[in-house]
């Protein structure tokens, strides 16, 4: 039976090896609870600087910005990885995986800097990051630990943050995207549109990251085919027909792309709404069912 790609994240959903611990209140060690911290304020900082380059109308990648980032993300990295994985299992809490997803999300588009000008985003993806690692620290768990996953299980969850990752940077250039073209049209060519790359390079970028994150949540259904059980519990339905709608969009998308020359606006809409389709079926219902109605 097939997963909603996320489904597994919200800790729903049976395998086919997996027991279960709830951890309860647990307290941080000294290191994490240092790194967190000073995690999100090189976070901020990078913002800081990364705003200050432009309002300067500076186009290209400054090295400051790329050192506190690296460093940010080293810390980050620590973090997350001390918070999701414990000794005693995996914590797929909201919180932690929040913090997981927006790592990898951080490390795809540091990462892209090396072929792609897509540093602006970094001032939407920083500041979120370093409120996803406070959180992740300090918040108190949300969820059952998960032990016995299997290697079928662990590939499901790592495609699912990869496709999650990939889709939400797709997200934050569309909307870049569309605020670009609505300048342009409106023939206001200073702001920020003097700092962003040609149009045309802007959705190039776009349909670039679609690609990837549709084989990553391809990879990502395909495993839920096979190593998740009872997905079409009533719990559960609503999230796998998000997951697969959006799914559905975003192909969609990519097909009248290249078949039917669909740009700009009409792009903007369907990566916005697939995105949020996404959204709803992970965070949506993670967060009503973990930090509303507590069930672990």
């Amino acid at each position: 039976m097939v997963a909603s790609p996320l489904l597994i994240l919200a800790g729903q959903v049976g395998t086919k090896e997996r027991s279960i611990r709830y951890p309860g209140p647990s307290p941080k060690p000294m290191p994490v609870t240092f790194l967190a911290p000073l995690a999100a304020l090189l976070y901020l900082a990078a913002t800081g600087l990364q705003l200050l380059h432009i309002s300067q109308r500076r186009k290209q990648v400054n090295r400051a910005v790329f050192a506190l980032g690296l460093v940010a993300l080293l810390c980050h990295a620590i973090v997350a990885w001390d918070s999701v994985f414990v000794e005693a299992g995996i914590n797929l809490g909201f919180y932690k995986v929040s913090a997981m997803i927006f790592l990898v999300i951080n490390v795809a588009c540091v990462t892209s800097l090396a072929r792609r000008p897509l540093q602006n985003l970094l001032v939407i993806l920083f500041p979120l990051s370093a409120l996803a690692v406070l959180v992740s620290t300090f918040a108190p768990d949300t969820l059952a630990l998960q032990t016995d996953l299997s290697g079928g299980m662990l590939l499901h969850i790592g495609s699912s943050m990869l496709a999650y990752a990939v889709l939400t940077l797709a997200a934050v250039q569309s909307a870049v995207l569309a605020l670009q073209d609505h300048q342009l049209k409106n023939r206001h060519t200073r702001g920020i549109v003097q700092i962003l790359p040609p149009l045309q390079l802007m959705e190039t970028m776009l349909f670039e990251l679609l690609w990837i994150g549709v084989v990553l949540l391809s990879i990502a259904i395909a495993s839920g085919f096979v190593f998740v059980d009872d997905i079409f519990a009533q719990s559960l339905v609503h999230k796998t027909i998000l997951t697969i709608i959006a799914w559905i969009l975003f192909s969609v998308l990519l097909w009248g792309h290249y078949q039917l020359g669909w740009r700009s606006q009409t792009a903007v809409r369907l990566t916005l709404a697939g995105f949020a389709l996404l959204m709803l079926a992970f965070f949506g219902s993670k967060m009503v069912l973990e930090l509303v109605l507590h069930r672990v």
